[in-house]
C-alpha cells in the first residue's frame, strides 16, 4: 500500500503553544486522577521535542512540569524533573523515531512515557511513602495508543496537499 508522502510546512510557533496550553487544559479536567487517564502534557511535550526539538526543549518542559506541580499540588519540581528528563529522552532519540511508522514510534516511545511514570512515582514514594500501586501504569499503556491520534492531530495543520491545486499559492 502506497501511502502518501506529505511534504510538511514549519510549524508556527503559536500552534505548538497552542497545543501546549491545550494539553494543560485537559490535565486540569476532574478525570486527571482516574485510572487509564493519560498525562497529556508529557505526551505532546514529547511529541514536540520529537518533531521539534530546537523549538520545544528542556526549557519548556521544566516550565510546564512546574506549572503541573503547581495544578497538582505536589512536591514542587517532581513533575518538572520528570519532564525535564522526558524531553531530554525524547530529543536524543528524535531523529531515530522519526525513521519509523507512526504504529512503531508508539512502540519505541512507550519506554520514555513509562520512565516518565516511574520518575513521578518514584518521588512520591521518597516523600510521602505511599507507592500509587501498579494498575496506575496503566496510563503509559493509553497514552501509547493515544500516540498515532496525537500524530495526526499535531501534524494536520502542517501538511501541504498531495496533489498540487494551481489555485493555491502554497
Amino acid at each position: 500500500m502506497n501511502r502518501p508522502h506529505y511534504i510538511l510546512l514549519p510549524v508556527s510557533p503559536l500552534f505548538i503553544a497552542f497545543s501546549l496550553i491545550g494539553a494543560f487544559m485537559l490535565n486540569l479536567l476532574p478525570w486527571g486522577h482516574w485510572i487509564g487517564t493519560p498525562d497529556f502534557v508529557a505526551l505532546v511535550l514529547m511529541f514536540w521535542g520529537i518533531h521539534q526539538p530546537r523549538k520545544v526543549g528542556i526549557g519548556v518542559a521544566f516550565i510546564m512540569g512546574l506549572l503541573m506541580d503547581v495544578h497538582e499540588a505536589t512536591l514542587l519540581g517532581e513533575n518538572a524533573l520528570a519532564y525535564t528528563l522526558l524531553s531530554y529522552f525524547a530529543i536524543m532519540i528524535h531523529r531515530r523515531v522519526l525513521w519509523f511508522p507512526v504504529m512503531t514510534q508508539a512502540l519505541q516511545v512507550f519506554p520514555l512515557l513509562l520512565a516518565t511514570q516511574a520518575i513521578q512515582s518514584a518521588v512520591r514514594l521518597m516523600v510521602s511513602g505511599k507507592f500509587p500501586g501498579w494498575l496506575s501504569f496503566v496510563d503509559s499503556v493509553v497514552a501509547m495508543a493515544l500516540w498515532p491520534v496525537i500524530h495526526v492531530l499535531l501534524l494536520a495543520p502542517q501538511r501541504r496537499a498531495v496533489d498540487k491545486d494551481h489555485t493555491r499559492p502554497i
